[in-house]
């Protein structure tokens, strides 16, 4: 499963505040791919960071948000509890430069991933558009009421392909919640649906998302579920899957898995991120 034997997440650890790479946790992810019927053939995992600080060669501690981008090809990602720990390694490391701490960053990352990782970090007066809070386009598919949920299992069944007009759309939903493996935590995420084809009946589309709710799967696996029940089962054209979650201790992560490529400069931080 892991390049190492056990993982770091759902453990007591001590959190070191001194640059410590060696915490770094690879996850296959094969892991979450062997029961899929459509792997993507494009996408990226694009991390936010919030909580990021180090010292100068002064020691006056310094502070920075950023993003990291891992493409969806990479035959790792990163356990994020260990992601967490290997960032707040820094808080009382001497650095010189911003800059020295990205590169430094993204030669971990790239390294234990074995794929170039690319991260963007930026000072906290920088304003950056990446951390500017805006909405996901598409039309909203939450519903107050027109369905009755019975129950809250995994049901990818609910996806019906029905005969009628092809189309291209964009639809979204503020309430996708599933729980993490290994700690059973919930994760709540905004999700985006881009799409040609059969037109999807909206409210089977709102049902099988709800159906995730009680479904436990790390970020990445869950977009990826989505994408590929959608594509198996709808027989679509063409897909973009986004996955907007929101953060849990500094970081939120947004998988989106396409038959497109899809630019990371494309990417919207949320309300609830």
């Amino acid at each position: 499963m892991t390049k190492n034997a056990s993982l770091v997440l759902g453990r007591e650890v001590k959190y070191a505040d001194e640059y410590n790479p060696g915490v770094l946790t690879p996850i296959s992810r094969s892991l979450g791919r062997t029961a899929l019927k459509f792997q993507a053939p494009y996408g990226f995992d694009l991390w936010r960071l919030y909580e990021l600080t180090f010292l100068n060669r002064l020691n006056i501690p310094q502070g920075a948000v950023g993003t990291i981008t891992v493409p969806a090809s990479s035959p790792f990602i990163v356990e994020s509890k260990t992601l967490k720990l290997y960032l707040g390694s820094f808080t009382q490391t001497k650095f010189s430069t911003l800059d020295e701490v990205q590169s430094l960053i993204a030669h971990d990352l790239s390294k234990v991933l074995e794929t170039e990782v690319k991260v963007q970090l930026y000072d906290l007066e920088d304003k950056p558009e990446a951390f500017a809070v805006k909405s996901l386009p598409g039309q909203l598919l939450d519903l107050k009421s027109g369905v009755t949920l019975t129950d809250f299992a995994y049901r990818p069944e609910l996806l019906v392909r029905h005969e009628g007009p092809r189309v291209e759309e964009t639809l979204r939903s503020n309430l996708l919640r599933t729980l993490c493996p290994v700690t059973g935590q919930p994760d709540h995420a905004a999700v985006m649906i881009r799409y040609q084809g059969v037109q999807i009946n909206h409210q089977e589309l709102f049902s099988y998302l709800m159906s995730l709710r009680l479904h436990q799967g790390f970020h990445e696996q869950c977009t990826e579920l989505i994408y590929s029940d959608l594509k198996s089962r709808l027989k679509l054209d063409r897909l973009e899957v986004l996955c907007c979650f929101t953060r849990r201790g500094g970081i939120d992560i947004n998988p989106v898995r396409a038959d497109a490529p899809v630019s990371d400069s494309e990417m919207v931080r949320l309300l609830r991120q």
